[in-house]
Order: structure tokens, then C-alpha cells, then sequence
């Protein structure tokens, strides 16, 4: 099993965990209920999507 061979520092850590973050989530309006839901997914109060 490999061995780190010198410490990681705090500075490369970080720099290392700066792409750990969480991604803004997109919300489009229905154009029927006015309410807000995720792109390309069924609205949740009335089960429709795209008017089907």
C-alpha cells in the first residue's frame, strides 16, 4: 500500500477542496400553476408535465 511520502499542507487542501461544493439547482415556472419546479421534471401538485 503507497505511503505518503510528506505531509499535504494546508494551503493544498484547500486549494484541493475548492471544486467540493454544491451546484446552484435550476428552476424554471410552470406556465399553468405558476409554481417553481426543476427543468424537464413533473410539477408536484398536479403530476403534469408539459401539459400531459
Amino acid at each position: 500500500m503507497a505511503v505518503p511520502k510528506r505531509r499535504t499542507s494546508k494551503t493544498t487542501k484547500a486549494k484541493r477542496r475548492t471544486h467540493y461544493k454544491l451546484a446552484k439547482t435550476t428552476l424554471v415556472k410552470d406556465k399553468n400553476t405558476g409554481e417553481y419546479h426543476r427543468p424537464h421534471h413533473a410539477v408536484s401538485t398536479d403530476g403534469e408535465f408539459r401539459a400531459k
